[in-house]
This record gives C-alpha cells, sequence and structure tokens, in this order.
C-alpha cells in the first residue's frame, strides 16, 4: 500500500488532502510512523524523529495513529487477495507476497492478476497500492518499490539478473544503510560489483547473511510464499518526552513497558524463554541486552526478575535513556530447532 497509515487519514479527512501528513506523535520525542507523499518531497520518512521532520517541513501536520482503522482496512484488503490464492503471506498491515502460480480465477498472467487486484483494492478502500511482479520475493518486492505511488512494475524471468546486475545496492532489500556503506567501501556499488565476490568471501565479511547477498547477486531466492508465516518475537517500548538519568525511573518505566508485554502475551496466548531489554540512549546509541531460560516466561514476576538482572549488565549512573523496550522470543509456537543450554557443574 502507498503510504498506507497516512493514506487512510487523508482519505478519512478531506481537510488533509493534498498536504503534508505525519502520522505519528508531534512531541519532540515522537517519531514518524508514516509520512504521506506530500511531506516525503520534503524528506520526511518513517521512523525520523519528528522533531527532525517538523523541521524539515515546517507545514507538516501530525496526526495520531489510529491502528484499529488501519487494521480494517487491511482486512479488507487481505479479503481481496483471497479472491485470488490461498497462498498469502502477510509482511505488515500494508503489505504481503502473493503467489499466484496456480492462482483461484486461472488467469495466465500474474501482471494481469496484480492490475485487477489494485483496481479491487481502489474501488473498496478508495487507496492506491503499489505491485512487483517476478519470479520470486527478492525480485518481486524490489519491482514493487519501482513506480511508487500506484505503480506496477515486471521484471521478467529472462530480464532478472541482468535487472539486479544494474540495480544500486541501497535498494537492495535486505541490504540496510550499514552494510550499504561497508560495501560502498568494498568497492560494492551494484548487483554487477556484488556479483564478483565469491560466496566464501562474502560469508567472511558479512556472516550468514553472505550467502543470501550472493544467490540475490545472481537472482536467485528460493523462500516459498509461506501463508502460516509465524511470529518470531512479541514486544513492548516505549520513547520518553524526557530522557530517563535515575535507576528507579528506569525501573518505573519498565514496570509499565511489562504490563503491556504481559497484555499482549495473553492476547495471542504466548510465552517464551528468552527476554531481551533494549536500550536507547540520549545520543541514539542502542544497545540489547538479553536473558535465555529453561522454563518458559509467561508472567510479569517473571519478567520482572529477568529485566533486573539484565539492568545490571550496564552502568545505569550516568546515562540518559530516550527508549526502554522489552521483547520476548524463543516463543512456544515456533517452529524451529531446540534452543541449547549450556549446563551448569558442581565441582
Amino acid at each position: 500500500m502507498d503510504a498506507f497509515f497516512a493514506s487512510v487519514e487523508q482519505r478519512d479527512h478531506p481537510e488533509l488532502r493534498g498536504k503534508p501528513v505525519a502520522v505519528g506523535g508531534s512531541s519532540e520525542r515522537g517519531v514518524v510512523a508514516a509520512a504521506s507523499y506530500e511531506a516525503r518531497k520534503f524528506g520526511v520518512r518513517s521512523a525520523m524523529p519528528s522533531s527532525i521532520a517538523a523541521r524539515k517541513c515546517p507545514d507538516l501536520i501530525f496526526v495520531r495513529p489510529r491502528f484499529d482503522a488501519y487494521k480494517a482496512v487491511s482486512n479488507q484488503i487481505r479479503d481481496i487477495f483471497f479472491e485470488y490464492t490461498d497462498l498469502v503471506e502477510p509482511l505488515s498491515l500494508d503489505e504481503a507476497y502473493l503467489d499466484v502460480t496456480h492462482n483461484k480465477k486461472n488467469m495466465p498472467s500474474a501482471t494481469l492478476i496484480a492490475r485487477e487486484i489494485k483496481k479491487r483494492i481502489k474501488e473498496t478502500t478508495g487507496l492506491t497500492a503499489s505491485a512487483g511482479i517476478s519470479i520470486n520475493k527478492f525480485l518481486a518486492k524490489t519491482a514493487s518499490d519501482v513506480n511508487k505511488p500506484d505503480g506496477l512494475f515486471l521484471i521478467a524471468p529472462e530480464d532478472a539478473e541482468a535487472y539486479v546486475e544494474r540495480l544500486a545496492i541501497e535498494k537492495f532489500f535486505g541490504i540496510g544503510k550499514v552494510t550499504a556503506e561497508k560495501m560502498f567501501k568494498m568497492g560494492i556499488r551494484n548487483g554487477q560489483d556484488l556479483k564478483r565476490y565469491a560466496e566464501a568471501d562474502l560469508v567472511v565479511r558479512f556472516g550468514k547473511a553472505g550467502r543470501y547477498y550472493y544467490r540475490i547477486a545472481r537472482a536467485i531466492d528460493d523462500r516459498e510464499v509461506n501463508p502460516n508465516r509465524i511470529r518470531k518475537s512479541l514486544g513492548a517500548e516505549n520513547t520518553f518526552e524526557k530522557d530517563l538519568t535515575e535507576l528507579e525511573e528506569i525501573r518505573k518505566e519498565l514496570v509499565d513497558i511489562t504490563k503491556t508485554l504481559t497484555m499482549r502475551m495473553e492476547r495471542s496466548n504466548t510465552k517464551g524463554k528468552t527476554l531481551t531489554l533494549k536500550v536507547k540512549f540520549h545520543d541514539f546509541q542502542q544497545i540489547t541486552r538479553s536473558k535465555t531460560i529453561t522454563k518458559w516466561i509467561e508472567n510479569e514476576k517473571q519478567i520482572t526478575a529477568l529485566y533486573e538482572e539484565l539492568l545490571t549488565m550496564f552502568d545505569t549512573s550516568t546515562v540518559k535513556i530516550r527508549l526502554l523496550g522489552l521483547s520476548l522470543s524463543n516463543l512456544n509456537h515456533e517452529m524451529e530447532e531446540p534452543v541449547s543450554y549450556q549446563l551448569t557443574l558442581d565441582f
């Protein structure tokens, strides 16, 4: 979907149409969750601090998010997808992969299906969507970003490898800003440059992700569209109006975050074996500390005991904290290999 949250707000509030809109908090510590295309012309982007967004676009209009409204529209769109295929893998409220190799309407062309789905979404919701069509997930995702908004782009099988060779490395899905900078220093500017590196060299430099980079440089991505994709983690976090500088302030905020996390665990019938504490400092430096136990983590008391232990892993006496978060992983419904634990032996 195109600027999904912001587009829903502009649809529901005509006075916002044609104006730069940011969904998110407008305070000094707020963050932009979504920006309309009018706002993007000024350089406003999602995940940008609201204070920076306001400086980039003085006329920016901030709107508080309405997640219930976005979820309702998302469900409408999902229903449309299922008219064509049951192989739908949601990535978020506004994005999904569809495998239409064998589709319910027996349409011979994925491009025709994408065009029809875009039309149905527009008729049903009043919103525009962009579609990417190709032979695998990586290429389809790449294609979906080419002609936004209201775009449709095909990377045909015979063009796939040549297209990737020309693609700028920062446009590769799965290569973030930090990794792109590292690749620039290696002389890698596009897919053709990346293709010159052996798989072993990429693994040495980038770990397991190197195997992925090696394959996508050759337009290879064998991941199937998985309609039963399982959640890997569950979390809650909070950004503060003023930096936290006292341990008691930190503990107080973690109590509230724990309550939110516990509520989400109960709603989704989720428990896990790893708790992660996320801390972002006033200078945007970020650390995480994790603890894995053999028993299920399933209540506030357990979470509190674990985050108290994690707090001892860094010095809280001289810090200024702008964000705290807690997340649970190694969940009870993950279809993954069992977690290994180190035994403690008494000598």
